[in-house]
């Protein structure tokens, strides 16, 4: 069992090919970007949400927050109120539950993608949803902050067709400036998994004058330059925006201009990477 954020039925930009993403409630960081801070935390039920609720689509119910997803205006003032970086809009799905609910999408999609949040913390329920993916001749990717150690458990990576990894900074002391913990593991996994062909993607925010792009951009394609020839590693550059993120953060941000990103996108091409994707 696992509580679920939200499910997208169609998505393009969680994978190659149409997918269906998997959004899991629950995260280990605190990315001071975040542009989800509504999937960090579980609900704790405290109630705030409630009486903010323009819909009534809200109650309390045995210390519960319970969510009526058809009065649900989707207006985001219940996750926008919410001080615990939560959501009570989730739902609790076993891995069979999910299946269920993409039956009708199965035909049209190449696979599907669990994220979050951060996907790993909810080990169980994944290796379970991608054995029964698999079952009906799906591909299995995982978004993940790497914090999980990968290079322990090859049941997850024997379900698991490729892992896209956020890469949010080379420096440790940076990393944990901007989510609160070290880097360690994350560099361990990116090296392990191009290693072994299991690395489909690496992700990296820009975010202008408060994090060293250039330095993060460089030193992880020098990295994981040898690998290459193994498996080509696709590089998503991103371009931070202030949608969803978080006050103080999102007035004390900027966002990279397009000259901006070409630059760093350039010193990957350099660095010997192909598949470069600006958004």
């Amino acid at each position: 069992m696992a509580v679920v954020n939200k499910i997208i039925h169609s998505s393009v930009v969680d994978g190659p090919g149409n997918r269906v993403a998997i959004f899991i409630q629950g995260c280990n960081y605190k990315c001071v970007y975040c542009h989800n801070p509504e999937t960090i935390a579980k609900c704790i039920g405290c109630g705030l949400c409630i009486e903010h609720c323009p819909a009534g689509a809200l109650r309390l119910e045995s210390g519960t927050v319970q969510w009526n997803e058809m009065l649900c205006c989707e207006c985001d003032t219940c996750v926008h109120v919410c001080p615990h970086l939560s959501s009570p809009r989730t739902k609790n799905y076993t891995a069979r539950q999910i299946m269920e609910e993409i039956r009708g999408d199965i035909p049209f999609i190449r696979g599907i993608t669990t994220s979050g949040g951060e996907c790993s913390l909810q080990r169980d329920f994944i290796v379970e949803l991608f054995k029964l993916a698999k079952e009906q001749g799906l591909t299995t990717l995982a978004d993940s902050n790497g914090s999980y150690d990968y290079t322990q458990d090859e049941e997850l990576l024997q379900v698991c067709d490729g892992l896209m990894l956020d890469i949010k900074a080379f420096d440790p002391d940076v990393h944990i400036k901007l989510t609160g913990k070290d880097n360690k593991m994350v560099l361990k996994n990116a090296v392990f998994l191009a290693k072994h062909e299991k690395l489909e993607e690496i992700r990296t925010v820009i975010v202008p004058e408060y994090l060293p792009n250039e330095d993060t951009v460089d030193r992880i394609t020098k990295l994981l330059r040898p690998y290459l020839k193994r498996r080509d590693i696709r590089y998503k550059l991103i371009a931070y925006r202030p949608f969803g993120v978080r006050a103080p953060y999102r007035e004390e941000l900027r966002s990279p201009d397009p000259s901006e990103m070409q630059y760093y996108k350039e010193i990957a091409l350099r660095n010997g990477f192909h598949d470069i994707v600006i958004i």
